[in-house]
């Protein structure tokens, strides 16, 4: 199944960080043609609001919820096309637009530094970035009217990240859902990432997403993301994780998060990703 690429730079703190440049950035590094795949086009899916909902905690809100609607629009496009989307970000945000359209059932592959379980309350910044898996879990602002999770929480498996560091972190570490399976960055370099990878890929649970935040890799390794923390796989363990996931029959589709394009003036970090993303995803 052919891949279909989908900008959507969708950056969170309406801020217009450089996250928000970080499709075009890869498209200038050449992911279409090393994966061969089709052009999908831009998503509608930019916020530039900075305000702070009063009532979900969230920036920018309203058009979070737009943003996500448009995503999800062209995800189902691509899937009932017969092709697999990857959606380029922007922040992690995009994922939630993903799980609108994705079927009851669909599960997470979720790597990324953090955990990503904050919610409007507890969110330092009020960030969609901060709070998007407590969202999709059911633990966070009910952003949709869904009146449940948009993923089992059984079905999620949370990798690379790292230990608490400091009390916020610990009590984000706290709030996470213990349905939630976790292979965190100690535990993913001491059972080695190709030997994760494969046990992932080969659990009998159904269709899975991918969601790749590149600051799920060591700062030495990838200093362009916007949060980094240290202790992180590099790009041989990122890569050994992730080709047996690229080639799982599982797979349903991917998402990119959190290249900060601004940190990238000569592109070579862009280059580098998407060697490595050719070299896992392509047959």
């Amino acid at each position: 199944m052919r891949w279909t690429v989908l900008d959507a730079a969708l950056e969170s703190s309406g801020r217009s960080r450089g996250e928000e440049r970080a499709p075009r950035a890869l498209r200038a590094a050449g992911l279409l043609e090393r994966l061969g795949a089709a052009d999908g086009g831009t998503v509608d899916a930019r916020i530039d609001d900075p305000e702070r909902d009063p009532g979900t905690g969230l920036i920018g809100a309203e058009q979070v919820r737009r943003a996500s609607r448009a995503i999800a629009g062209e995800v189902a496009a691509v899937r009932a096309a017969g092709r697999r989307p990857l959606v380029v970000g922007g922040d992690c945000t995009i994922l939630l637009g993903v799980f609108l359209a994705l079927p009851a059932g669909s599960g997470l592959w979720f790597l990324d530094g953090h955990v990503d379980f904050a919610d409007g309350r507890t969110s330092a910044t009020g960030e969609g970035a901060d709070m998007e898996l407590s969202v999709l879990t059911g633990h966070g602002p009910d952003l949709f009217d869904r009146g449940g999770p948009l993923v089992d929480p059984e079905l999620v498996r949370l990798v690379g990240h790292r230990p608490p560091r400091d009390d916020l972190s610990r009590q984000e570490a706290a709030r996470v859902d213990p349905r939630i399976a976790q292979v965190p960055a100690p535990a993913l370099r001491e059972r080695g990432a190709a030997e994760v990878g494969r046990e992932l890929a080969g659990e009998d649970v159904g269709a899975a997403w991918l969601h790749l935040d590149l600051d799920v890799l060591d700062p030495q390794a990838l200093p362009a993301v916007t949060y980094p923390e240290p202790d992180g796989p590099d790009w041989d363990e990122l890569l050994a994780l992730l080709t047996p996931l690229a080639r799982s029959e599982r797979l349903v589709g991917v998402s990119l998060a959190d290249f900060n394009a601004d940190e990238d003036p000569d592109g070579r970090h862009a280059r580098r990703l998407v060697e490595v993303l050719s070299t896992a995803f392509s047959p």
